[in-house]
């Protein structure tokens, strides 16, 4: 299973310098929710188009959606950018707007084939929407760290 891990980042030169550290983003240096299966491209995407009540393809044509910042010639891992659009939508959802989107996003054939349901949707975005409010809080982007 695609490992992806989300994290924050003062700017794309600093999150690029993550493949520099082996098995991704240090918790030490960086604030990281882990996920498995939730992909920085479709994933992502379908949940911004949920949490922004738009279409996928609407959402598809914003800045930053699952931008490749490194190489593409990288064998086991690359940093995409998240949307700031989806992290300012993650940073001010309430509680009950994420119970509401974990709903029709856990629904979505990429998180029905990773096993995720309503529940583990709903964990998954209170860790996501907590980790953008930091984020957002400190004026830094979110990104994934994406391993295959």
């Amino acid at each position: 299973m695609v490992m992806c891990e989300y994290f924050s980042a003062s700017d794309d030169d600093a999150a690029i310098d993550v493949l520099d550290q082996f098995g991704g983003p240090n918790t030490s240096h960086f604030d990281v929710v882990a996920l498995k299966g939730v992909d920085p491209v479709v994933v992502m995407a379908q949940l911004e188009a949920i949490l922004t009540n738009c279409t996928y393809d609407e959402v598809s044509q914003r800045p930053r959606v699952g931008q490749l910042l490194s190489s593409p010639d990288s064998e086991s891992a690359f940093i995409m950018s998240v949307s700031d659009t989806v992290q300012e939508a993650l940073a001010s959802a309430t509680p009950d707007a994420l119970v509401e989107a974990a709903g029709p996003w856990s629904e979505t054939d990429e998180l029905q084939a990773s096993g995720v349901d309503a529940e583990r949707a709903v964990e998954a975005l209170v860790l996501l929407s907590a980790l953008a409010g930091r984020a957002r809080s400190t004026g830094h982007r979110l990104y994934c760290w994406w391993a295959v």
